[in-house]
């Protein structure tokens, strides 16, 4: 029995350093995207079934995560009056509303209605975890933020095929009913764990009129031009980022005519392979500079879309593989190098600095879907892919200091 005990030990001693409240935050943004991956791989193709052109995808894309940005600074001032832990838990209530409001759904009106709320729910949460983390005594945010974006990964590996088998078995009503009961496990799960972490955060005496002077030092701080250059690299990845998101799994099964059995065969082998590489990635954010994670992961990122374009006509499972796996390496490391920036420098105000940094990740991935939706018709898919991965590449190198 020593030697497998042994074995376990080793193997736990050799993974990246991952505190308390990091692990605490990262599980239950583990268990959230679980529970939205249980259907969303299948959303774009969703949208298709009910008559929706490429334009009107990019649209209903739009509609989730402009929310987020809109709401940002509300939440953000919401962080300095009410637990964070609690609007967390909020936030993850309202993914659970969002799958009951989705069987629920009764017209064209009530659906856009329930795209807006995932936004708003996506804000509550998404605000106040990075305002915990930002907030919390960490040895290397990079790292934190490493671990927190890696487990939509671990989550895709396995969620996509649980969530075929209940659309299979109860259609798609099926799903979105387990999607609701793990959103208010997780809810539970992020209110008992995350609580006391998120009340050393509140501040009764905090005021409008300080909610104005910190976004004043926050924006004072963005027009440094050294700060600025690396937003605008990173943003360019989640520019990308929303053109992959939309319209991806949609280019296998219309332009590839790949089945649904292939696709979700192709999504957990992708992220049962991201799991060590992220590992990786993780201990090396970790151990180097911000601004160097941001600019290699948007070269990295540019690289491997361009390849993904130029090898359209040849590629095949195993390419299709490792492009993604590239791009995927890419995204984590400039997400996390963002993040981690972010972190150092508004290290004094997290609850500003979570939703700056909320604010430009859902702005670039609505963006994203929404031009790359207008022109997807026009350009096709390869060329898409290239001016994709040229225009990031083309960012990273002329914005590096």
């Amino acid at each position: 029995m020593a030697k497998p005990r042994f074995l376990i030990g080793m193997f736990l001693s050799g993974l990246p350093k991952i505190e308390k409240i990091t692990r605490d935050l990262s599980i239950s943004h583990f268990f959230l995207m679980f529970g939205y991956k249980l259907f969303s791989l299948y959303f774009p193709l969703f949208l298709m079934t009910k008559g929706m052109s490429l334009p009107e995808v990019g649209y209903t894309y739009l509609l989730i995560y402009l929310p987020i940005t809109l709401t940002a600074p509300f939440v953000s001032f919401l962080n300095h009056k009410i637990n964070p832990g609690i609007l967390a838990s909020l936030g993850i209530l309202g993914y659970g509303l969002y799958s009951l409001g989705m069987v629920l759904i009764a017209n064209p009106v009530l659906f856009y209605l329930w795209q807006v709320l995932l936004g708003v729910s996506a804000a509550l949460f998404f605000i106040s975890a990075r305002a915990i983390l930002m907030g919390s005594t960490l040895e290397s945010y990079d790292r934190a933020f490493g671990w927190f974006y890696s487990a939509p990964f671990y989550a895709e590996a396995i969620a996509p095929a649980i969530g075929a088998v209940f659309i299979w078995k109860f259609n798609f009503v099926g799903v979105l009913i387990l999607s609701l009961f793990l959103h208010f496990v997780n809810a539970f799960f992020c209110f008992t764990r995350l609580k006391t972490s998120g009340q050393v955060l509140l501040d009764d005496d905090f005021r409008f009129r300080n909610f104005q002077e910190n976004y004043q030092k926050t924006f004072q701080k963005l027009k440094s031009r050294k700060f600025l250059y690396l937003i605008l690299i990173s943003f360019s990845v989640l520019v990308l980022g929303g053109f992959y998101q939309a319209f991806f799994v949609l280019f296998l099964k219309t332009e590839l005519k790949w089945s649904q059995n292939l696709i979700l065969i192709f999504v957990s082998v992708l992220s049962f392979l991201i799991l060590p590489i992220s590992l990786w990635i993780i201990n090396r954010v970790g151990k180097q500079e911000s601004k160097r994670s941001i600019f290699e992961g948007s070269l990295i990122t540019g690289i491997f879309s361009i390849l993904f374009g130029l090898l359209l006509p040849f590629l095949n499972f195993p390419l299709i593989l490792i492009m993604m796996l590239g791009k995927s390496v890419g995204t984590l490391m400039t997400n996390s190098g963002r993040s981690g920036l972010i972190s150092k420098i508004l290290k004094k105000i997290p609850e500003e600095g979570a939703a700056i940094d909320t604010i430009f990740s859902p702005l670039g991935v609505a963006l994203g879907a929404l031009i790359s939706g207008l022109l997807l018709e026009f350009l096709g898919y390869k060329l898409l892919f290239i001016l994709g991965g040229t225009f990031v590449f083309l960012v990273g190198l002329l914005l590096k200091d």
